[in-house]
């Protein structure tokens, strides 16, 4: 295995850090071989980047037969579009670099957690938009698969407001603008097919973040897979001890097969 730092600059020439977990091949049985990518955004309500949804999701990737990414993305005081701007240019580095990363450029995932899955989401709904034209050809930053746990979807009812509040700034005053971040609103037949977890137990960001998306996606005819598990505070990550040994009450066994879950579920898409 391989880990490395590489610093991105991004088309607006901002600084962004990406750490890569890689997976060497060998000649004996597996040389050539081209592996998915999973880019991992923590969350951390754009306030922050939570480290139980970085680096143990990355372990556990790698130990799924998928290359690890994770995208240290700006947060508060830096408002949109910059972090979603330093996920694109994530993105069309794993796909610019496929052949060194032992990567198949066509079996890229996006994932995040909470706040960091609405910047996943986002780029699964506007990687084809004008938004991000303006500094990307779209081919190079398409996900080609979205993975969203306990994830901020929603800017109306059910909405996680500090999410917003950090990603917006002043600018949360403009509905318009924050209905352009609701992302169940802004699905379309561009958005990748996307794993979607939840638990049902969740106080900060209800699961109807999930459920409502996962409808949204039904609607398109998007092919999507979705687990709405009955207990489980916010912020599992991996839901056991590696990733919550200061918080007991976060470590639920039930919860803790969604990476399996995820990992067939890969296979079936890019198959």
């Amino acid at each position: 295995m391989k880990f490395f730092t590489e610093k991105l600059t991004t088309p607006e020439n901002k600084e962004v850090k990406l750490n890569a977990y890689i997976l060497d091949n060998f000649e004996e049985f597996d040389a050539g071989r081209k592996r998915p990518a999973v880019i991992i955004c923590p969350g951390g309500a754009y306030r922050m980047r939570s480290d139980r949804e970085a680096e143990p999701v990355a372990i556990r990737m790698l130990g799924l037969g998928m290359q690890a990414f994770i995208v240290e993305y700006s947060v508060a005081p830096a408002r949109f579009p910059q972090a979603l701007i330093e996920l694109a240019t994530g993105v069309k580095y794993v796909r610019d670099h496929a052949e060194e990363l032992h990567v198949d450029p066509e079996q890229i995932c996006v994932a995040g957690f909470s706040a960091g899955g609405h910047l996943a989401g986002s780029l699964g709904v506007f990687w084809n938009s004008d938004l991000l034209k303006e500094h990307f050809n779209a081919e190079d930053i398409k996900p080609n698969a979205l993975m969203l746990g306990y994830s901020v979807l929603s800017s109306g009812k059910y909405a996680h407001q500090g999410s917003f509040e950090n990603l917006l700034g002043e600018k949360m005053v403009d509905q318009e603008l924050l209905d352009k971040f609701d992302l169940i609103k802004q699905v379309n037949a561009d958005v990748p097919a996307t794993f979607l977890w939840h638990t049902a137990a969740d106080a900060s960001v209800p699961c109807q973040n999930s459920l409502l998306f996962a409808q949204a996606l039904s609607d398109q005819e998007i092919p999507f897979e979705l687990h709405i598990f009955p207990y489980g505070r916010h912020g599992l990550g991996l839901a056991n001890l590696e990733s919550n040994y200061d918080k007991a009450e976060k470590v639920i066994p039930e919860v803790q097969v969604w990476p399996e879950m995820f990992a067939r579920w890969i296979k079936q898409i890019f198959a």
